[in-house]
């Protein structure tokens, strides 16, 4: 009969034999080194029949845990971003960020550092692309990292990844996974907003930020969406104000500092607009008594329907009443310019230099560190339509927003009724009641007279008529002569 017994030089002998390393202290009372304990409770409990991780084993399973969630947030890559090379005046070469912008990042950047010394709460970072938030959001991460704290810094599409490859990962599950998300030490959700919004993404993601909230656990987020555009149950706790911090950054994309932070449509930023100040402006006094050629276009319809522009050539003579009315504007626009409340329209022919005064207003609140926004309003318009490409970067309500809440805007241009879609005047007009009613400082130019702009604008022109919100400057002047270079007046284009 065979000898099963192990010896020495058996490959089965004691020896040979692969002693399981004990998970916790071999030493440890609690567990004796199984790593883990079993609660003594009766048969019934919630707790019954659970292990729990052993005491002894505290230290080596937050190691672990801090292991997996730094790699799972690839901060490596990220390593370089710190407070340390953040700019919280924004880029040296930015062309067109204002003081207020820049105050307004250096802010940002104390609340990131505050909340990295001391991350309690929640911080919400809002901005465009490129104004700082994810240098801030990972700049937090890696001071957390270097002192120890659990975190896990992910965009949220990566985050949901994560989640749908663990249902297949032969090396977790999607129930640890979920886990260690929702309870990480400070997790910070970086281009929220950006993930595919799918039933079961939307459930997942208010599953951990509701657990969060409830657990009061430090959370930092990071969107370039507007709270509006965010899904109702999140968006109501990231209104919580006594508890989540929401600092909207105003600044420019640093890697573009050659644009404002409305690239391509802020028309104070082109080399001509820049030169319409109030300084060179030509207040026309030269000009009474000599005769100038208006013409003036009318649209009309034929007899078959078709609208056709006819055209009036008159010869007037400059009169010192003529005069003053553009006087009267250039005093409206200085003390608009100055402190500036309510609305200013500017009325008048081509020319005849409101432009010239608005973009002035434009420049010196500009030159005071503060905020103007000129654009033509086609190019509103146009600019408005092109959020609905499919290769816009940006949201349709985002851009609206922006525009109608912006510091000052300046209307270029406002064509009669009908010259534009239904859409178009709609909007147009959403834009300017907001404003009217959120008593933000507008500036209109329009070539319509008087009668022509109730006409065309009757809602509009009722609020216009309100002598303590508004002040309408009539410019009774035919257009700026053009003169060739080489004469005593330089060519004037106003």
């Amino acid at each position: 009969m065979p000898n099963d017994t192990p010896k020495a030089r058996s490959p089965n002998s004691s020896n040979a034999i692969n002693r399981v390393r004990p998970l916790g202290d071999p030493n440890c009372p609690h567990c004796g080194g199984a790593g883990y304990v079993r609660y003594d409770v009766p048969v019934g409990d919630p707790q019954f029949g659970k292990l729990e991780t052993c005491i002894c084993r505290a230290k080596d399973v937050a190691e672990a845990a801090r292991s997996r969630l730094f790699a799972l947030s690839n901060l490596s890559r990220l390593s370089h971003l710190t407070f340390e090379n953040f700019s919280p005046t924004g880029n040296e070469k930015a062309k067109f960020m204002s003081l207020q912008e820049r105050d307004n990042l250096r802010t940002a950047f104390e609340a990131g550092e505050d909340f990295a010394r001391n991350p309690k709460g929640w911080l919400l970072l809002e901005g465009g692309y490129g104004c700082g938030k994810t240098h801030l959001a990972a700049a937090i991460a890696n001071f957390a990292v270097s002192n120890g704290m659990p975190t896990l810094f992910i965009t949220v599409p990566d985050l949901l990844d994560s989640l749908r490859f663990a249902y297949d990962d032969p090396e977790t599950t999607f129930e640890q996974r979920f886990e260690e998300i929702r309870n990480a030490g400070l997790l910070i959700l970086d281009d929220f907003g950006t993930q595919n919004a799918t039933a079961w993404a939307q459930e997942k993601l208010f599953q951990i930020i509701n657990y969060r909230y409830i657990n009061k656990l430090p959370t930092v987020i990071t969107t370039n969406l507007m709270l509006d555009e965010i899904e109702g149950r999140i968006r109501s706790r990231l209104q919580d104000e006594g508890f989540v911090t929401h600092l909207k950054i105003l600044a420019p994309d640093y890697r573009r500092p050659e644009e404002t932070s409305n690239p391509g449509i802020s028309m104070l930023t082109l080399p001509e607009m820049k030169a319409m100040t109030f300084k060179t402006f030509h207040p026309r006094d030269d000009e009474v008594g000599t005769e100038a050629v208006t013409t003036t276009t009318t649209e009309k319809t034929d007899k078959f329907g078709n609208k056709v522009k006819d055209r009036e050539i008159t010869r007037i003579k400059i009169t010192k009443d003529d005069v003053k009315t553009l006087h009267d504007a250039h005093n409206a626009a200085v003390e608009f310019a100055e402190k500036p409340e309510g609305w200013l329209v500017f009325l008048g022919q081509s020319f005849s230099g409101k432009t010239h005064l608005a973009a002035a207003i434009g420049n010196y609140r500009i030159g005071l560190g503060g905020q103007a926004l000129l654009v033509e309003v086609t190019s509103l318009l146009d600019y408005l339509r092109q959020t609905f490409g499919k290769n816009s970067d940006v949201s349709f309500d985002r851009r609206f927003h922006e525009i109608r809440t912006t510091p000052l805007l300046i209307l270029d241009d406002l064509k009669e009724g009908g010259a534009a879609s239904v859409w178009a005047e709609d909007k147009l007009y959403s834009v300017l009641n907001y404003r009217y009613n959120a008593h933000l400082p507008t500036v209109i130019t329009s070539t319509l007279r008087p009668e022509s702009f109730a006409l065309s604008y009757p809602n509009l022109w009722n609020k216009l008529l309100d002598p303590e919100k508004c002040r309408v400057a009539a410019i009774n002047m035919p257009p700026y002569r053009r003169v060739a270079k080489g004469n005593k007046t330089s060519s004037k284009k106003k």
